[in-house]
């Protein structure tokens, strides 16, 4: 039976997709799901993906084989810039059906794959898709990261009309308290992406609190997908 396949992406680069990616995962293992981690590609580092390395820390386990063979990171670029542009400055175009069979291969061997994307979600791929559009194509569903800093209200509605015009279903958003300084703005501001989340028709989409201690316990069980 092929596993299923979970989005995590972010409003933002730098917004915390990978630590959440990370400990989503754990969550779900903790569950009892069969779950691997797998980026859709890494700019900025050679070899083993630093993303895929930072899950495996954070759910607790060693590098797979899947990992050393680049199978969890099909794309690993030196420049750190956008995936497009990274894999030009080498020569070479993101071929998105090669990110499409690997993801294939982790679902042949695993209940779920939680994919994490790079930047946001209107990232270019190539000179032809965005990160959105290719999420759309495969029919995933998705998990969006945000956070309280000054800014995030705005980006975080954007990536939600982004997700309803292409008809991508968020089944939940990450709310990375990490380092929070102002608690007022940071009530607020969840308060806010709340409503927006029902008001877009998400309406079942958990809105699950990231900090320094990790996701609650048993928040993947919320996600419904």
């Amino acid at each position: 039976m092929k596993g299923r396949v979970l989005v995590v992406a972010g409003i933002d680069t730098g917004i915390g997709k990978t630590v959440a990616t990370g400990h989503l995962a754990r969550s779900f293992a903790e569950s009892g799901v069969q779950v691997i981690t797998q980026k859709i590609a890494q700019t900025g580092c050679e070899g083993v993906s630093e993303d895929i390395s930072v899950h495996r820390e954070l759910m607790g386990i060693a590098l797979q084989d899947a990992d050393l063979d680049g199978t969890t990171c099909p794309y690993v670029f030196r420049y750190p810039a956008s995936p497009h542009l990274a894999a030009g400055m080498e020569g070479t175009t993101i071929d998105l059906l090669k990110i499409r069979r690997a993801t294939f291969m982790l679902q042949k061997h695993h209940e779920l794959v939680l994919l994490e994307g790079v930047g946001g979600l209107l990232v270019p791929l190539n000179d032809e898709l965005l990160f959105a559009d290719y999420v759309r194509d495969a029919g995933y569903g998705l998990v969006l990261v945000t956070s309280p800093r000054l800014g995030s209200i705005n980006h975080t509605l954007l990536s939600l009309e982004a997700c309803v015009s292409r008809g991508i279903r968020v089944v939940g958003v990450i709310y990375n308290r990490f380092g929070q300084a102002d608690a007022t703005m940071a009530d607020d501001t969840r308060r806010v992406i709340s409503e927006r989340l029902r008001r877009y028709g998400f309406d079942s989409a958990p809105m699950l609190d990231l900090d320094a201690n990790g996701l609650a316990p048993g928040s993947a069980s919320l996600l419904n997908f």
